[in-house]
């Protein structure tokens, strides 16, 4: 599980200091909906070629964002506590080198549709045995903290964005619609 801290002694300050089990029990209802958790479409999928050809024979490791789910809590002036899961999947194609690959992932909290609050990078590694070219993990993101201006300012003002670091080839390769699944119609 990972920590995810925004403005932290702002948070931390209004918090009261409540941990996220005790946000999470309390029986009071959130002042609003929460905010939207999703995975930005340019950047929910990764994929590493070797060599500059677009061809099957070319791929490394890839990996995708399946899914996000968000469960948050906020009441009175408290800031909202949010914690993220992101299904993912990774797949290890004919040309990686190793039987281990660290991904990077990032989880951006923006306010809707006018700017990015804040970000931070993760990394994941994801380990494959022999033989093996697809892994399939959760990644849990605990206690992103989301200060809020007053009582009146709901979850509905801001959004928490997923996706992958990506170099500026391999966004203009997602731009394509292009995209390559290792073991693709073998399920």
């Amino acid at each position: 599980m990972r920590s995810f801290a925004i403005l932290a002694a702002a948070a931390f300050m209004l918090s009261g200091c409540q941990t996220v089990v005790q946000a999470f029990s309390d029986p009071v209802a959130n002042a609003g909906p929460c905010p939207s958790a999703l995975s930005l479409y340019d950047a929910h999928r990764i994929v590493e070629l070797q060599g500059g050809e677009v061809r099957y024979e070319n791929i490394g490791f890839t990996g995708e964002i399946l899914g996000v789910r968000s469960l948050c809590t906020y009441s009175g002036e408290n800031p909202i506590i949010a914690n993220l899961e992101l299904d993912m999947a990774f797949g290890r194609g004919p040309a990686a080198q190793g039987e281990s690959h660290t991904y990077q992932y990032f989880v951006a909290v923006t306010r809707r549709d006018i700017a990015v609050i804040e970000k931070q990078v993760f990394p994941v590694t994801v380990r494959f045995r022999a033989g093996q070219d697809r892994v399939y993990m959760t990644e849990t993101i605990d206690a992103i903290s989301i200060p809020r201006l007053n009582a009146d300012t709901s979850g509905v003002n801001f959004e928490i964005l997923t996706g992958f670091e990506l170099t500026d080839e391999q966004l203009a390769f997602n731009r394509t619609g292009q995209r390559f699944r290792v073991g693709a119609g073998q399920d």
